[in-house]
């Protein structure tokens, strides 16, 4: 029987088409009841509310717990079946972007567990939803490290880790694996360390994991200050230099950094983000992932723009037209693996010496690291005009033409 007595004890669920899993707990920290539940319905309910998921019956069988969708029980209340299996040992963290929640990745995060369901396990952040992602993506990344870092640390066996985040969500997972870097790394034998070295990859951990994959959907990498960066402006220079003028009155804290107005003695943060700093290692902390990719609307996101999201000049830009590669990815149009290092020169020793083209200082630090890069086009969908939340599926039945965009998320993912 699940009870408060045995910590080890750990809980499955099936809901039609995907796995829950939650060890030794809930698995959310912050929904933690003021009394911990003996029953298996109890610790169901824990876990339940961090995926949201549509009314469940449960039912009790053993050290197991059996959930399914209303919707999926038959007209007899058939249930599906459930075997004990191993906790799993990779840890993939979702962020949500601006004005969004936890959520915002449900679906995504229902076909991961679908897809590993003995190898992942999801955590969608809560910690920065709504208007909290206005107090600015340093606060904002501290709040997720701290966040994962509880989290880790309930749970064992934990071995890997990987960030997924949507928009605002890529600077602040920046901001935090920054904070969570460790120049150690027990996972690397020492026969192969040098090679790892050499080759740029995988130095250090973060949380004191194995860092796998860091892979963001639409980010504004490069902030919202350059032309068209922010597309709802029709790149109108009028626009563009008051929405950098009074973004900080809409968006707080956060609208000063995506347009780099942040002043205190210091460089604008995104700026500071694309170097070591003397207490936060930001490129250190990217630089110890296998892989580093973003998915880049090539049009119709009217929130963040294409070389902000790819993190390439406008020249590097490809045609959005190419024909699509594979048919299982039919909104995907271009995919650059980023075995090369892409930046036309080299970083500059002195990025701040650059301050007079930002966006430039900022591609030059951020291509210190290769980055894989995949174009998606929603150019003939109907929800072409919000392909800023279709990318992710935000809300399957708004936005489900971007459903292949996350098995291509899945599918190419390192577990």
């Amino acid at each position: 029987m699940l009870s408060a007595g045995a910590p080890s004890a750990f809980a499955f669920g099936i809901t039609g088409q995907y796995r829950i899993r939650q060890p030794g707990g809930m698995s959310c920290p912050e929904l933690r009841p003021r009394a911990r539940s003996t029953s298996a319905d109890g610790v169901a309910a824990k876990w339940m509310g961090c995926f949201r998921s549509p009314m469940m019956k449960t039912e009790n069988k053993g050290d197991v717990v059996i959930v399914q969708r209303s919707e999926d029980l038959g007209a007899e209340g058939m249930e599906g079946s459930s075997t004990r299996r191993g906790i799993p040992e990779h840890l993939v963290v979702m962020v949500n972007g601006l004005v969004g929640s936890a959520k915002d990745w449900r679906f995504a995060a229902e076909q991961f567990i679908k897809k590993h369901p003995d190898k992942v396990i999801v955590h969608r952040s809560e910690c920065n939803s709504s208007r909290l992602t206005f107090d600015g993506v340093d606060l904002m990344g501290e709040r997720l490290a701290d966040e994962v870092l509880s989290f880790v640390n309930e749970r064992d066996g934990i071995q890997k880790i990987s960030f997924v985040a949507h928009s605002l969500g890529g600077l602040i997972a920046r901001y935090a694996i920054g904070r969570l870097y460790d120049p150690s790394n027990r996972f690397s034998p020492p026969a192969t360390t040098n090679q790892f070295k050499e080759d740029g990859n995988w130095q250090g951990t973060i949380a004191g994991l194995e860092a796998m994959n860091f892979i963001t959907f639409a980010s504004p990498h490069l902030g919202s200050r350059g032309h068209k960066q922010l597309p709802l402006l029709c790149g109108l220079p009028f626009l563009e230099q008051r929405a950098s003028e009074a973004a900080h009155l809409i968006v707080g804290r956060t609208g000063k950094h995506l347009f780099l107005t942040d002043d205190d003695g210091r460089a604008p943060l995104l700026l500071r983000m694309v170097e070591d700093g003397e207490d936060i290692k930001f490129m250190s902390a990217l630089r110890s992932f296998k892989r580093r990719v973003a998915y880049a609307n090539a049009n119709y996101d009217h929130m963040v723009g294409w070389r902000t999201s790819s993190i390439r000049r406008q020249h590097e830009l490809p045609k959005y037209h190419l024909l699509v590669e594979d048919e299982r990815y039919p909104h995907i149009v271009h995919v650059d693996k980023g075995e090369t290092n892409n930046a036309a020169e080299e970083a500059s020793s002195d990025v701040l010496a650059q301050k007079y083209n930002l966006e430039e200082a900022m591609i030059q630090g951020l291509t210190q690291v290769p980055w894989e890069r995949v174009d998606v086009s929603f150019q003939k969908s109907g929800q072409r005009y919000i392909a800023h939340n279709t990318i992710q599926v935000k809300s399957y039945w708004l936005n489900s033409d971007g459903a292949d965009v996350v098995s291509h998320l899945i599918d190419n993912f390192l577990v």
